[in-house]
This record gives C-alpha cells, structure tokens and sequence, in this order.
C-alpha cells in the first residue's frame, strides 16, 4: 500500500502540510486486458476531508445502473498537473500573493508527482518544462511575465494539449480574476476535450476591484470543475489564495481511485454517479466518460 490517508488527515486539519519526499506513490493495478473506467473521487463531510472508506462505503452508477467496483484504492496516487496562472492587467497589485500561494502548492507536491508551470494573459506563456523538481517549479515563478488581456479559454486549451497522452491522474490548476476576453477557443471546446481526455480541472476564481471597475472570474469554471470532478474555489480577498492553493494540494493527495468494467462500450456518452452510503458525506467526481 502506499502513503496511508490516515497521514493526509492530520495534516489537512490545519492546513500546515509537511512535504513527504521520501514517501512513494503507487498506482492501483489495472488489467490491460479489459477497459476499466477509473473515477478518482474526494469525499468531504461539513467541508472536511474524509480518509478511511472501504470500498463497500461507495457505489458508483453507470447511465443509472449500480455497477460492481473493480477497482478501489486509497493510497495517495500521483499526479501530473499544469499550473495555469492569470497574469492580466488586473492582477497587478496581486501577483507576489499569487506567486506565493502557487509556491505553496508545489512544495506540497509528493515523489512522482510532475507539474508545469504557465501563465496566460494576452498571450500564453509555458514558464517551466514538466518535471518533479519542487525547486526548479518555485524557482520558476520568478519568470511569470504580465500582459493585458485574458485569454482564459486558450489557456486551458493549451493545458489540455500539454497532458494529452498521459498516464494517470490528469489534472489542471487554473488562476483567474475575469472572464474571458479574447481567446478563440469556446468553452464548450474546452469542457468537450476535458471529459473526452479525463482531465480533473480545479478552478480558483478571484472578485474584486481592479482599475476602479469590479472583477469577477467566468462564471463557467464552476460548471468545468464540476463535470470533470475537480473543484472551484471563489475567493473575495487575496490573502485567501496561499490556504486555497494549500486545500488543493491536500484534496489531489486524498482522492480515492474506483474501477468498474462497462458492461458494453457502445462508443457513447454515458453518466456517472458516486454515491457514499454514509449519511452526511458527498463525493465529488467526474459526471461522465465515453464509452469507448
């Protein structure tokens, strides 16, 4: 087994992580033989996290039919994630709390995790390789240049492009104080290729007031976040941005992995559900995959 929740749990009560280096991260055994459909699921009570589930703690239900899990795991799985900065006009006054609430979340990143670090604003802007290098990461953010617009949705476009063909958990962290403003790529592009490639997308989303005129993140990244079973995060202060980006880092090592084999692969669209059986508990996890 790998680095046990139990861990995960104390650490999140206060949000005081320390990072485990040391520690190896494993993935479940999936049988190349037949296609397992995985959903990487965060459970959390009155906001908490919740560790210590069984397998028999969980249903998951295809186009409606429970199915049988194949598959669980809660060990602490790695992951392979961008990390997507908003470095428009607006967020001048806020970039150095920007950066160090990005820092947090790369010192939080475990042995076998990679990231890559971007900035969008006018342009798109890769600042970092991919790599499992938390120093070379934080080192990065020294190189987040500033431009005027925000080209939201071509960022993530370009988020998507850089983890297409990988392994295991897929997941982008995207920053944001606006809307969209002159990307050519739709949302709807965006939410199609997420759900097709079984990319996570956690969305964190700044209000406030830049240039005498208020700010307020696109309104569909809640809707990104919910179908592909990440999270979104609305913030209405910046000094909220280092506990957010930390809460984050923390959900991404505390997810569980089910598996369940399709009953047929028509090529289709078809509907998750993950339920707990306990009472007061809810399970965030991607709402579809193609059956294919």
């Amino acid at each position: 087994m790998g680095v046990s929740k139990q861990l995960v749990a104390v650490l999140a009560a206060g949000l005081a992580v320390v990072p485990l280096l040391a520690q190896d991260v494993q993935q479940p055994t999936f049988r190349a033989a037949t296609k397992v459909v995985s959903v990487y699921t965060t459970v959390t009570e009155g906001g908490r996290l919740v560790p210590g589930l069984t397998r028999e703690d969980f249903e998951i239900l295809d186009n409606g039919k429970p199915q049988a899990l194949t598959v669980f795991s809660d060990d602490i799985l790695p992951i392979t994630v961008v990390v997507m900065l908003d470095t428009s006009g607006s967020m001048t006054a806020n970039i150095p709390t920007l950066k160090a609430a990005a820092e947090q979340f790369f010192i939080r990143l475990f042995k076998g995790d990679r990231a890559r670090l971007g900035a969008f604003n006018d342009r798109i802007q890769w600042v970092s390789p991919r790599t499992g290098d938390r120093d070379a990461l934080i080192a990065s953010l020294q190189d987040v240049d500033f431009g005027n617009s925000t080209r939201l949705y071509d960022a993530l476009g370009a988020s998507l492009d850089e983890l297409a063909g990988v392994e295991g958990r897929k997941v982008v962290l995207v920053f944001t104080d606006g809307d969209d403003m002159t990307s050519r790529m739709r949302f709807s592009t965006v939410l199609d290729r997420a759900q097709v490639d079984e990319v996570m997308v956690y969305a964190i989303g700044l209000s406030g007031v830049a240039y005498g005129q208020r700010t307020k993140p696109a309104s569909s990244l809640k809707k990104l976040a919910s179908e592909t079973g990440g999270g979104y995060f609305e913030l209405s202060r910046a000094d909220q941005l280092t506990s957010t980006f930390t809460r984050v880092a923390l959900e991404l090592h505390s997810q569980y992995v089910l598996g369940f084999t399709p009953q047929s692969l028509d090529g289709k669209t078809h509907t998750l559900e993950v339920r707990v059986k306990k009472p007061g508990m809810t399970a965030r996890a991607r709402k579809s995959y193609v059956a294919s």
